[in-house]
């Protein structure tokens, strides 16, 4: 009888874990086209004199900070509503460093020239396959741009949010103890992420002075606001979106 009773409970928990990846894997979905991004003019004007390679050091430099600061100040907030058998502060910190992310990686391709083709959510849909993959895209291959938000695509969201939240477990520990912990592995993962993602796009990069004329990127409907994210989570920046 107990035995019984203890695998209809790990079931169901299971069942819960499961239920509450997936609703996170939605919602970053759901937010990638609001995540507001700069494209190559704006970020030479704000970075002036900078090439590619020191420009997108500095934009690595700025998320890796915001990321980490994520990692240290879960605590002291709650973005989402709690998604079943889902601490919200971990919620939180699953959900706001993919935000933080994927800016970096749209970014990256706009400083290195390679900006996907498409309106804002095909923009998204390929930025998000980039996150999920840990790799550049390449616009001369039409299927890596092309993946539908479909089975594999959320497969692979869930995979890359269940890793994070193995990760980020140290951050239910003591808070002077967690907090420590989860700021430097965001700060290493996002700049992991980061180096794989540059060592792809190196390879199909544009020269600025190659590069056709491209219109400005259209602002989302209902833009998040970057800072706050950080700010309810912890101290950062992530700099200006203009």
């Amino acid at each position: 009888m107990i035995r019984e009773k203890a695998r209809e409970g790990v079931r169901k928990g299971g069942s819960r874990a499961r239920a509450g990846l997936g609703y996170l894997a939605d919602r970053i979905i759901e937010n990638a086209p609001r995540i507001p991004v700069r494209d190559l003019a704006t970020l030479r004007r704000q970075f002036p004199g900078l090439g590619p390679e020191q420009l997108a050091d500095k934009l690595v430099a700025g998320a890796a900070n915001a990321s980490s600061t994520v990692g240290a100040g879960v605590g002291a907030a709650a973005m989402l509503p709690v998604p079943p058998a889902m601490p919200t502060e971990l919620a939180a910190e699953i959900t706001g460093v993919a935000a933080i992310e994927l800016k970096l990686i749209a970014e990256l391709h706009e400083v290195y020239g390679v900006r996907p083709p498409g309106n804002l959510k095909q923009r998204s849909t390929a930025y998000l396959t980039s996150w999920s993959e840990e790799r550049g895209i390449d616009p001369m291959k039409p299927a890596t741009i092309n993946a539908a938000l479909g089975g594999q695509m959320k497969r692979e969201l869930r995979q890359q949010i269940m890793k994070r939240t193995v990760r980020n477990l140290p951050n239910l520990m003591p808070f002077m103890v967690g907090a420590a912990v989860g700021a430097v592995m965001n700060r290493r993962d996002t700049k992991r992420l980061a180096a794989r993602v540059r060592a792809d796009l190196r390879k199909v990069r544009v020269p600025w002075d190659e590069l056709p004329q491209l219109p400005p990127l259209e602002r989302p409907a209902q833009p998040l606001e970057m800072g706050d994210i950080v700010r309810d989570l912890g101290r950062g920046t992530l700099g200006p979106d203009r």
